[in-house]
């Protein structure tokens, strides 16, 4: 009979582990160099993009446009006219729009004296101009402009940007 030969494993100083654990070795070595890389580039990139323009520069350079505060004018203004010898009348519903919270508070307290300014400015207007839709903008602009001017009498400041219609009915 023949003689079983053993298989015995190879020795740890063999030439078979030495090089897969030299493979993961390198390939370790390599993951962490390239991870490195990584981590540096991002860094660089993070401080150098906002260099050109300082945060601090930045906040002081444009100014952030503060939120639209509205505040109406109830009830809605109706106006009567004679047109044609005919009775006409006009109801609108005004909202001034503005962005400082306190001033607009201060607005408040001038409602009964720009109501009676508007009254009379809504009731000087000729009724067949405010048909057309440049009629109404312009009454919109002369009736802005009139708030501006109280406001700017009363408070030092215009405060309103605008005033707007948000339902002008006419009959």
């Amino acid at each position: 009979m023949a003689k079983q030969q053993k298989v015995e494993p190879p020795a740890a100083d063999g030439e078979g582990a030495p090089v897969k654990s030299k493979k993961k070795l390198f390939i370790l070595i390599g993951a962490a160099f390239l991870a490195l890389l990584l981590s540096a580039g991002g860094a660089v990139f993070f401080l150098m993009g906002d260099e050109e323009e300082p945060a601090e520069e930045a906040v002081n350079a444009a100014p952030v446009k503060q939120v639209a505060l509205y505040q109406p004018m109830d009830p809605a203004f109706v106006v009567n006219y004679t047109h044609e010898n005919r009775r006409r009348y006009m109801q609108v519903n005004v909202v001034l729009m503005g962005r400082d919270a306190e001033k607009m508070a201060a607005v408040s307290q001038h409602m009964p004296l720009l109501r009676n300014e508007l009254v009379l400015q809504f009731s000087s207007e000729e009724f067949a101009s405010l048909f057309t839709p440049e009629g109404k903008e312009a009454l919109r602009d002369r009736a802005t402009l009139s708030v501006q001017s109280i406001l700017e009498k009363e408070l030092g400041d215009p405060v309103i940007e605008s005033v707007l219609f948000t339902n002008i009915v006419l009959q």
